[in-house]
């Protein structure tokens, strides 16, 4: 008689099925690393390859990798901040860019932008005021750009714009500081004059100035003077970004600090106003400085006039460059024991 083997048959079809999940597996992961692969590469590719018009980005000193990727992305110039940042730990050119005013096309691709900003390929012909800065250090950038002593300090002379509708809260004797709105401005060495390009910026400024942000900034209690004066403080004092390039809401929530502190008759304390004259050392004098101590923007006007509904009295950036506010003294000393602070978050 046969001799029958029971599990002998069942053996194979279990080695079987075995193989084949195994091979789905291998294949599905093959298949998934190609198409991730493909999507990658497809991000790295031009936005618009029939794109002939130039685009202005503005690389900022001391910018990380992340804040670079949102700029270009916030400029349609990448098609993912993923990939860009992906590119850009592959290639190890982190280190490698160069702070400048930079024309940019939607027909380049990540490689060819990535290029430009590394090499420091900037514009010749745009001119940048960039925010949170002082009226010295504007002026500064005109003459390394090949304008004279001379002509920038006629130039930055308010007399020359008097009739200007941003300048119309200006106290007579107050010089242009803090008026010179942050952008990229076109000229031509040799044809273009300063006054001309500041002319464009206090344009800009009068764009800002619209009369419901005049209306708001009476609303907190403050002159249009004033209101300039604590936003240029909030510019300097809080980046719209945290350290990895993400959007914050601390602008509005410093601006509350402020402005509780104001009406409360406490000093002001704002790390800003460290290296400026005794005038202005917000940690001894009570209320605000007698002038700007940067140019603004539009977010530091507008967290003036619609700031966080919050009652904090303190906040500090740690070494982390995490923002921590704060209701009490208390609780803002265990913040600095805790994370410390920080030196530079702002690039």
């Amino acid at each position: 008689m046969k001799q029958y083997k029971f599990g002998m048959e069942g053996k194979p079809k279990w080695r079987r099925s075995l193989l084949f999940l195994a091979t789905l597996l291998i294949v599905g992961a093959v298949a998934g690393f190609i198409g991730i692969r493909s999507l990658y590469m497809s991000n790295l590719q031009a936005v618009n390859p029939l794109a002939t018009e130039d685009i202005v980005y503005v690389l900022q000193s001391g910018a990380t990798t992340p804040q670079i990727a949102k700029g270009l992305r916030e400029k349609t110039l990448i098609r993912s901040t993923a990939a860009f940042e992906q590119y850009v730990r592959t290639n190890e050119v982190g280190q490698d860019f160069k702070a400048g005013t930079y024309l940019l096309k939607q027909s380049q691709d990540v490689a060819t932008i990535i290029g430009i900003l590394t090499e420091g390929r900037v514009a010749a012909n745009l001119f940048t005021i960039l925010p949170g800065k002082r009226l010295d250090q504007i002026k500064a950038t005109f003459i390394e750009v090949g304008f004279t002593q001379s002509e920038v300090d006629f130039a930055l002379d308010p007399n020359n714009y008097t009739n200007h509708p941003a300048l119309v809260d200006k106290p007579v004797e107050a010089t242009l500081e803090g008026y010179l709105y942050p952008d990229s401005y076109e000229f031509l060495l040799g044809t273009t004059k300063p006054q001309t390009i500041i002319g464009q910026s206090l344009d800009e400024m009068a764009e800002a100035l619209t009369p419901e942000t005049r209306a708001g900034i009476a609303a907190q209690g403050l002159s249009v003077y004033q209101g300039i004066i604590l936003a240029s403080i909030v510019e300097r004092e809080v980046g719209a970004v945290d350290s990895n390039g993400v959007p914050n809401n601390n602008r509005p929530k410093a601006a509350q600090v402020f402005l509780k502190r104001l009406r409360e008759g406490m000093r002001l304390e704002s790390n800003t106003t460290d290296n400026f004259p005794d005038e202005y050392n917000t940690y001894s004098i009570m209320g605000l400085p007698p002038t700007p101590v940067s140019n603004i923007t539009k977010n530091s006007l507008e967290a003036v006039i619609v700031p966080a509904n919050t009652n904090y009295l303190f906040f500090v950036s740690g070494k982390d460059c995490v923002t921590r506010f704060s209701e009490n003294n208390s609780q803002h000393e265990s913040y600095i024991q805790q994370h410390g602070v920080a030196t530079d978050c702002n690039g």
